[in-house]
Parts: C-alpha cells; sequence; structure tokens
C-alpha cells in the first residue's frame, strides 16, 4: 500500500458579490471630510517619466505596474463604487477621493458616480499627488519642531497652505489629505543631499513626513461617515446612523463605523518602534522593517534619477502588494492606457510578497496534521478592503502515485465557489443591523453579511490573523478586535487541525 502524502496551500482570492436595489436619500454632506476639498489644489500633471525613467530600478516603470497606478482602473473598484451609489446617493464622492484624487481635486468627483473620471484621472495615485502631500497639524503646531532644516525650510510652506484650509485636517485616514496648491515637490530628502532640476523652477522640500507610515495611512485607514459609533455601558460599540444631509459630529475615523483599519493595525503592532522587526526579506537593503514604505517601497541600491547619484537607500517606487490577478484586468480593459510589461512585472512582485507574507508549517499528528499560520506582515492578514480579499487553506492527501484521495478547502476558479466547510477560511465579514434592515428594505445574506458596501454597520466576524504586538486591548481600541474568533495577547499566528 502506497503511503499518504499531503499538500497543504495557503490561498488567497477576491470574494463574489451582487447588487442591491433602492438608494438611501444621502447628500455629499453626509460624506464631508476635512482637508483639501475640490479646486483648492490646483491641477495634478503627470510629467515624472522623462527624469524619472529608463534606468535600473526607475521610479516610472514600477510605479506603473502596481495597482496605486490603477486603483481607478480596478473593474472591482468600479463594480463596488456602483452598487454603494445605488445604495446611497452620493457615496462615491468617499471612494473617488482617494482611487482618483486628481479626479477628486480638480472637481470631477461630481457627478459621484465617477462619469466624469478621464483618462489622466485613472492614473490614479500619481506622483505628484503624493509627492504635494503636506504633514497635517493643528494650527500653531510644528510637528517636527526638533528638526531644524524641515522648520527653516518647508514648516512656513505647510504652515501658508493649511492656514487656506475651510475644514483643517485633525486626523490620519479617510482620504483627509492636504495638497499644496503651489506644485512644490516633498520628499524625504535635504537639499544638501539631492538638487532637483524640475521643469518651470518647480522648487523641492525636504518633508519628514514621507518617510511616515501616517503618508500611507492617509488613505489606507476606511471609515464610513454616516455611522457614528456609540459605545455602551458593557463597552461595546454600536454604530448608528447620523442625521442626513449632514457632516459626521467628528472627523475621527475612530468614531466612525470601521471599514478598513490597515495603518490603525499597524499603529498598535511591533512593528511601530525604532528599531522596528528584523526581515530583510521585506527590506531590500534594510535589515529591520518599520515602516509601510520600508516593506511596500523598499530600499535598493539605485537612483532616484536619471541623471542622479546612485544610492544604497532609494526607495523603490513600487508600492508592491498582493494583487496578481486584478492586472490582467485592467490589460483587458484600457490596452491603450497603461504597459503592459510594467503591470506584468508588477504581478512577479506582488506573488513574491504573497509568498513571503505567510509562514506555512505542517505538523504530523497521525491520524490528523496541525497546520499553522504565521503572519509576517505589519497589519492582519489579510488586511484592507473587506469585501474582496480572503484566505483560506487548501489541503490535499495524496497516495505515493499522487492521487487525489480528499481535498479540504478546494476551489473552482470557474465559479468562484469555494468548499468552506471543510476549511479553515480567514476573511472579515460586514452586515447591517436589523434597524438599517427595516429602513432601507434591504437583507443580509444568510451569513447576516451583505455587500452593501455602504450601509454596512456591524462586524459579523473577523478571525484574519494579527501581527506581532498583538494586543486585544489594543486592536479593540482601533476597532479591529476579533469578532467571533479568538487570538491570546501576544498571537501572531493560528492553527487548524485536519
Amino acid at each position: 500500500m502506497s503511503r499518504t502524502r499531503v499538500a497543504v496551500v495557503l490561498v488567497a482570492a477576491a470574494v463574489s458579490f451582487a447588487a442591491g436595489l433602492a438608494t438611501v436619500a444621502t447628500t455629499l454632506n453626509d460624506f464631508f471630510l476635512s482637508g483639501s476639498q475640490p479646486l483648492q489644489s490646483g491641477t495634478i500633471t503627470k510629467d515624472c517619466g522623462s527624469c524619472h525613467g529608463g534606468f535600473s530600478h526607475e521610479p516610472d516603470f514600477n510605479w506603473a505596474g502596481g495597482m496605486m497606478a490603477h486603483a481607478a482602473r480596478d473593474p472591482i473598484w468600479q463594480a463596488s463604487m456602483a452598487i454603494a451609489e445605488q445604495d446611497a446617493a452620493f457615496s462615491g464622492d468617499l471612494c473617488i477621493r482617494c482611487h482618483s484624487p486628481k479626479a477628486w481635486l480638480e472637481g470631477r468627483s461630481t457627478p459621484t458616480d465617477g462619469s466624469l473620471i478621464t483618462a489622466a484621472d485613472r492614473e490614479s495615485v500619481q506622483c505628484e499627488f503624493c509627492h504635494r502631500l503636506v504633514r497635517p497639524f493643528a494650527k500653531g503646531t510644528n510637528p517636527y519642531a526638533s528638526n531644524s532644516t524641515y522648520t527653516a525650510t518647508t514648516f512656513p510652506y505647510d504652515t501658508t497652505y493649511l492656514g487656506k484650509l475651510t475644514s483643517r485636517v485633525t486626523h490620519i485616514g479617510d482620504g483627509m489629505f492636504a495638497v499644496d496648491s503651489d506644485p512644490i515637490r516633498r520628499g524625504p530628502r535635504t537639499l544638501s543631499e539631492v538638487n532637483p532640476n524640475h521643469p518651470g523652477g518647480v522648487k523641492a522640500h525636504y518633508s519628514p513626513f514621507h518617510r511616515e507610515a501616517a503618508l500611507c495611512g492617509t488613505c489606507h485607514d476606511v471609515s464610513n461617515p454616516v455611522f457614528n459609533r456609540v459605545i455602551g455601558g458593557d463597552g461595546k460599540s454600536t454604530y448608528v446612523l447620523n442625521a442626513l444631509d449632514t457632516p459626521p459630529p467628528s472627523m475621527s475615523p475612530h468614531s466612525q463605523f470601521p471599514v478598513e483599519r490597515t495603518y490603525s493595525e499597524w499603529t498598535v503592532s511591533a512593528y511601530n518602534s525604532v528599531q522596528g522587526i528584523y526581515a530583510p526579506q521585506f527590506g531590500g537593503t534594510k535589515q529591520y522593517v518599520s515602516t509601510c514604505q520600508d516593506c511596500h517601497m523598499r530600499d535598493v541600491a539605485a537612483r532616484f534619477a536619471a541623471s542622479g547619484s546612485d544610492r544604497t537607500d532609494a526607495a523603490l517606487h513600487d508600492q508592491t502588494g498582493g494583487n496578481t490577478f486584478m492586472p490582467a484586468l485592467v490589460k483587458a480593459k484600457y490596452p491603450s492606457e497603461v504597459i503592459a510589461a510594467a503591470l506584468d512585472s508588477g504581478v512577479a512582485r506582488a506573488r513574491g510578497m504573497l509568498r513571503k507574507a505567510a509562514t506555512l508549517e505542517v505538523l504530523e499528528e497521525l491520524p490528523n496534521i496541525r497546520v499553522r499560520v504565521t503572519n509576517e506582515t505589519g497589519h492582519k492578514l489579510p488586511s484592507g478592503y473587506p469585501e474582496g480579499r480572503r484566505m483560506w487553506l487548501n489541503v490535499q492527501f495524496l497516495d505515493g502515485d499522487s492521487a487525489l484521495l480528499s481535498e479540504h478547502g478546494a476551489y473552482d476558479a470557474l465559479t468562484a465557489t469555494l468548499v468552506k466547510t471543510t476549511t479553515k477560511v480567514y476573511e472579515v465579514k460586514l452586515g447591517m443591523s436589523p434597524e438599517i434592515v427595516a429602513a432601507t428594505g434591504k437583507s443580509n445574506d444568510v451569513d447576516s453579511s451583505s455587500f452593501h458596501f455602504v450601509l454596512n454597520n456591524v462586524v459579523v466576524m473577523d478571525n484574519r490573523i494579527p501581527p506581532r504586538g498583538f494586543t486585544n486591548a489594543a486592536f479593540d481600541s482601533i476597532q479591529s478586535p476579533p469578532v467571533a474568533a479568538t487570538y491570546a495577547d501576544g498571537q501572531y499566528w493560528d492553527e487548524t487541525v485536519f
């Protein structure tokens, strides 16, 4: 008799969804958030490739291969926004501000269905958008008071622009960005390190903000501002609908319903420390990683511009995440707008990132096996967009001739059908409270979750694996505790017996 073999695979994929029916009579006021408003930041241009392209590890080509460059071309985002618009009027405004900041800032976010978004707007999170971001701070407060270079050079410019805003940013998240109307380019290098020769004499200024995870947190912590958090006597949170046609009572993302908490998860992880975590597999030329940029824009030996000098700590502008499926759809839908080779390169990088995101161990305890998944990232695994990401274990028992004896977590790629009852699936599910169901006439699915993205106000379950440094109290404070699952303080792995 041949020996039984076991094949275990950790799989991640997008989930399916369905649209709703009626529309809630929300207005733009319900989705108002602080920061730069449309027509307060001038125009965003994409003219960087001539100097920042055409050489090894160039920023332009690598950026063009990542999903940050295609956030508005993403068909799942387009479908999600269409469903949100069907469910709650004007809700698309919340989506456009991060997926196409150029369109939002230049006044093409209304109508909020995205119908005015142009091909240039679909360049999504562009170079100039990020490099004109201003670190939000309260009036009269210097966020880097101990940094004499920033204080003498950039602080006056930041103060001037922030003083012009009608609603000053007070919190990181929700796409509440401040984008200078002066096309000054900001970056983490001082003028003593670089001497940029930008067209038209556009100046460059030193910005410590561009080394901080908070810059990424601008759009990678997402809340729904139409729901207000209420903490009961038992310490548990519920989320109630605000009065319609009214801005949220607080601009704090943590006073609103949590949609994504990637940045907040990092803030209460062990990665948020001076030294960070030893992880050379992520950091490129760095041995220890701390911020989002350390992993998603790893340091390499390269130059920033064609005429620049080589460095050992050049940030690779690839913004690599874990999406290997969407680039093919983007290429098919927008063949004249994208660089196919860049997207293919981005897919290869994303596969590498996924392989490093978890450690998978299989221990024989016959007649069973025990599978341990360890989270190697600085946030939950998986993190981000809740309705579109899940991860599961695919376990196959094979005989000595590689014939399949049994399988746990079988997946049909053609129908997107996963046999969930036989395996562990890591995901977060959101749904609507009975009050919202009654008020809208919509319904949850049989598992109490729904794809009524903008109407969801209940976290039904969340068994995603926390990062190093996890404590239940800290994750509860950022509205990202385990729900219908249990993790002990300090646990950043999970085990399943088959």
